[in-house]
């Protein structure tokens, strides 16, 4: 059985048009001089057909689009095998088509190809250095994309690809201020649909939704493309759903598929937004048609937590036996998640494997997310006082984060501190009341036995 799930996971996801960069960064702040906007993608848009391209691919592009670099990149290095911004071009495109086909057998493929490329070049060619830092970055080793992004800048600070994986390294590093800085010179070098939408996240995690959603119409405007169209309408989903209006999220997943039918996340939101709005025949469905085809662990545990609600527990097992499978398929192709994997099992009754994951994750970057993890896995093994100070510094960088603001409150709980449990267990309702299938009723639940909503 196990064989037949992870050949399912590495066979069930072509076609797909593209998966956004594994980091999001989304803020738009004026800071003196260029408002801050990022380009989701690679802002400069290439010449798919482009017979010798000169940079990394870009990736925006769709799947059909990036099989079509990819075969005419082998084409021409079958003629010309030492044409090292080809094998760049390759190496990049692999990165990509991993991200799109949440298949990771494509990352070892990309690493081979940028490798060849810089044998070939070497101390100039920020191609590659840009297509090392996006392969790390997607394979979750931030400090070594962060080194790769460096070297392409010291090259050629002027490309807006070069800003914007140092702000993806930076982001998940938990380097806010640092990545704002890289965030600022992407926007000067080239605002477009990927800088606004990074500087979108970056507004958002500092709690300015109102800037977040205007940077994201800024991307909107920007917009070029169907696929891009549907990429600014999937975040103002997400945007739109995190803050608890999940009736306009739908609507913006809607207006998504309507420009771009193949972009899967946008199921994957349009079953959220469902669920929350009790409409759960309809959800369910879209949950299973969407992880047939984009198998992320992160979409199973959400189909898997909406089977737990909707009272079949026998088919939410069968989602988490999917995800113990893509977790082996992704950590064989060099991709480490601790951080998913420890919310994971600190919400399914494994403490101390949670723990255990949380540590790591936090040994190697310190966000918020990470210690929101470790705060929360540390709560799960009854080491509250502990687990306090992690929470604090997950809530501290001001996000509207509902999942934040409940840990928390159930960590004050713990420890007895009720009237700060009530704040922070009405705060977590108040920001959006649908924030996770299981843990929500508890925190309604709690909330109810601590005197209601202050």
């Amino acid at each position: 059985m196990r064989a037949r799930i992870v050949r399912r996971l590495a066979a069930s996801a072509r076609g797909l048009k593209r998966l956004p960069v594994v980091l999001l960064l989304a803020s738009l702040v004026l800071l003196a001089g260029t408002p801050l906007v990022w380009n989701w993608r690679d802002a400069a848009r290439h010449d798919q057909a482009a017979p010798a391209p000169n940079g990394p691919v870009n990736p925006q592009a769709g799947g059909r689009a990036l099989e079509s670099t990819i075969k005419a990149a082998q084409q021409r290095l079958k003629d010309l095998p030492r044409d090292w911004s080809t094998w760049a071009r390759l190496g990049s495109a692999y990165v990509q088509q991993g991200r799109i086909t949440a298949d990771p057998a494509y990352y070892p493929k990309a690493e081979g190809a940028l490798q060849k490329s810089l044998e070939l070049k070497d101390t100039a060619n920020w191609q590659a250095m840009v297509g090392m830092a996006a392969l790390t970055n997607a394979r979750h080793d931030f400090r070594t994309a962060l080194d790769w992004g460096r070297r392409a800048e010291q090259v050629n600070p002027s490309a807006g690809s070069v800003h914007g994986v140092l702000v993806d390294a930076l982001t998940q590093l938990g380097e806010y201020e640092k990545a704002r800085d890289s965030l600022q010179r992407m926007l000067d070098v080239e605002p477009g649909v990927s800088s606004f939408t990074r500087a979108s996240y970056d507004f958002e995690q500092r709690g300015q939704v109102v800037k977040a959603r205007d940077a994201l119409h800024r991307a909107l405007a920007d917009a070029a493309s169907p696929a891009d169209v549907a990429f600014c309408r999937y975040y103002l989903g997400e945007l739109a759903f995190n803050n608890g209006d999940p009736a306009e999220a739908l609507r913006q997943y809607e207006q998504g598929i309507a420009h771009d039918p193949d972009y899967q996340l946008l199921y994957a939101g349009q079953a959220r937004a469902q669920a929350a709005l009790g409409q759960t025949a309809e959800a369910l469905a879209g949950y299973d048609r969407v992880t047939q085809v984009l198998p992320l662990p992160e979409l199973l545990v959400e189909y898997g937590d909406a089977l737990q609600a909707a009272g079949q527990p026998d088919k939410a097992v069968q989602q988490y036996d999917l995800l113990t499978a893509a977790r082996q398929l992704f950590t064989s192709n060099g991709v480490v998640d601790h951080l998913a994997t420890a919310t994971f099992l600190a919400d399914h009754g494994q403490p101390a494997e949670a723990l255990q994951q949380a540590q790591a994750e936090w040994k190697s970057r310190r966000s918020v997310l990470a210690a929101d993890a470790l705060a929360w896995a540390l709560h799960r093994n009854r080491r509250d006082t502990e687990a306090l100070k992690y929470a604090q510094i997950a809530t501290g960088l001001g996000w509207r984060n509902a999942t934040f603001h409940y840990h928390r409150g159930m960590i004050l709980d713990a420890i007895g501190r009720r009237d700060q449990a009530r704040r922070d267990l009405s705060t977590a309702l108040a920001i959006n009341p649908f924030f996770d299938a299981l843990q929500a009723p508890i925190a309604r639940t709690l909330l109810d036995t601590l005197g209601g909503p202050v």
